[in-house]
């Protein structure tokens, strides 16, 4: 563990916040580079919705979502029409900060005029979401799910999902929301941070009982009263690969940004935590991605006044050290040397700048994987027994194993692969105005009917607009989502009589034919 960092270089940095916790040029980190800022709040809140306008019906296990001060407007006017519509319904609405973590800042409202505008929500902003009423209860509890996803590869894309998670309880039975209860944040909010402060909190030596059990435990229990369990957990695989797919053009934009390229630097992979909601019908909702998921394995209990110590939480330990440990067996960098070399492998060297994860009890990052065959050294040197102490992994690919499923889904990874071809410096996230004409030129994308000068009349407009939300005002220039915003309506021009799903589509194939053809005559003349 070396809090400060370390000059000599290792095999994998495990970090304790971000990508940047120390500067690093090899091997493997355990952060992907603007994973914090593509699952805050307001950023997953626009990855969902771009999804939602091109696939609604893929995209439907999301919460309506409004963000919070530019929408506060369009909030308004849309639950006042809504209600116009239907004068029955009577809706209840979470709002959630931008930045805020562990349940901190969270509250309801019935009704659009009760969102606190005090304290500046311009220096705090927020996501105001449809709060779900009817969830599945257990022991007339609320509960979610937090559930383990380690993404191992963003090119080619690699995810794994944990078998197993942690279903974390409220601490006093549920009701639906009225003014009376809204402010009781034990029967609504299931934050583990904020229950295990009430008096009904259960800290239990058992995975099936008390506050916080396994996902496992109520899968059991919703089998045995006949519910579909094999389709839940199919309802749930789809919800992460379809967020993961939803995520990963942000996340490539800062991918080159850090790594470009054609440059020696670090892979990246990283353990996400996926908060789910179950409705009462078992669809799962998603609630929140975290991209530090806590990996404590204990628990604070006081002994006396103000005197406290840490015991062990079982449940915690038979969902986290599983998902630690399998982590490193999949990333493990001797496991391609032994495939590769055949040869008597060299330690692994683990470097831990942890701040705020929690490793205890982790298996030593050298040891042998099961796939690790006699061929690979001589029998006598094969540690049997602590090849056979090692269980069978509970982390299960869910892609590329599922990718044909949905590969239709990543229109805008292709629109992500323009946006990155014509940023022109390498290190930079914006795209300049420069970058934006040639982008248009190149794909043959000006005509009579739009000019250059409305190009940079779309340009301008856009830019402006989206640098005003206070998208970083740090870099100049058009960003990502603003990018997609232009790639939409110029798909909308071109193709008029279609959906808007087969309209970007058709625009992407445009662009990929033209610069493809392009492409072909520059290796011609190159030749000549």
């Amino acid at each position: 563990q070396f809090p400060f960092g370390r000059r000599l270089p290792c095999d994998i940095y495990w970090h304790g916040v971000s990508f940047h916790d120390n500067n690093i040029f090899s091997g493997q980190v355990n952060k992907f580079p603007g994973m914090m800022e593509t699952v805050r709040k307001i950023t997953l809140s626009r990855a969902m919705r771009t999804m939602q306008d091109l696939f609604p019906l893929e995209y439907n296990f999301y919460p309506r979502s409004w963000i919070l001060p530019e929408e506060l407007p369009l909030f308004v006017a849309e639950v006042r029409m809504m209600k116009d519509r239907n004068p029955s319904w009577k809706p209840t609405f979470i709002v959630k900060p931008d930045g805020g973590c562990q349940g901190d800042g969270i509250y309801l409202i019935k009704d659009p005029n009760d969102i606190r505008l005090t304290g500046s929500i311009q220096s705090r902003p927020a996501v105001v979401q449809e709060y779900i009423c009817k969830p599945l209860l257990v022991d007339k509890l609320k509960f979610d799910i937090r559930l383990y996803v380690l993404l191992k590869s963003l090119e080619p894309l690699e995810i794994y999902i944990a078998k197993d998670g942690l279903s974390r309880f409220c601490t006093e039975p549920y009701q639906e929301p009225t003014l009376k209860n809204l402010h009781q944040v034990f029967m609504h909010l299931t934050n583990y941070s904020l229950n295990i402060h009430s008096g009904n909190f259960i800290h239990s030596a058992s995975v099936n009982t008390g506050s916080k059990r396994t996902f496992s435990s109520i899968l059991c229990r919703l089998s045995s009263r006949g519910a579909d369990v094999k389709k839940l957990w199919s309802d749930i695989i789809s919800l992460v690969i379809k967020t993961i797919i939803a995520l990963t053009p942000e996340l490539k934009v800062y991918y080159q940004s850090d790594i470009p390229a054609g440059k020696p630097g670090p892979t990246c992979f990283q353990i996400l935590g996926f908060d789910i909601l179950l409705m009462k019908n078992l669809k799962p909702m998603l609630l929140e991605v975290n991209a530090n998921p806590s990996m404590r394995i204990e628990h604070e209990q006081e002994l006396s006044p103000g005197v406290f110590e840490n015991v062990p939480s079982p449940v915690d330990e038979e969902v986290k050290v599983a998902v630690i440990r399998d982590t490193l067996r999949l990333v493990d960098p001797q496991k391609k040397k032994r495939k590769d070399t055949q040869s008597l492998p060299s330690p692994t060297t683990l470097i831990l700048c942890c701040r705020c994860q929690s490793l205890e009890q982790v298996p030593e990052a050298n040891e042998e994987l099961p796939d690790a065959g006699p061929a690979a050294r001589p029998e006598s040197d094969i540690p049997r027994s602590r090849e056979a102490a090692l269980p069978s992994l509970c982390l299960k690919q869910v892609f590329p194993k599922y990718a044909k499923q949905f590969s239709y889904l990543r229109l805008v990874d292709r629109v992500a692969a323009l946006f990155i071809r014509f940023l022109g410096v390498k290190g930079t996230t914006k795209l300049g105005p420069t970058g934006f004409r040639t982008f248009i030129r190149n794909c043959k994308l000006s005509n009579s009917n739009f000019s250059m000068a409305a190009v940079d009349i779309l340009y301008i407009d856009i830019t402006r607009r989206w640098n005003s939300m206070g998208i970083d005002h740090k870099e100049p220039g058009m960003c990502l989502q603003a990018f997609v915003e232009a790639f939409f309506c110029l798909a909308q021009k071109k193709y008029k009589s279609l959906p808007l799903h087969e309209q970007v589509a058709s625009l992407v194939e445009f662009c990929e034919r033209h610069l493809a053809a392009l492409r072909g005559k520059r290796l011609v003349w190159g030749c000549g």
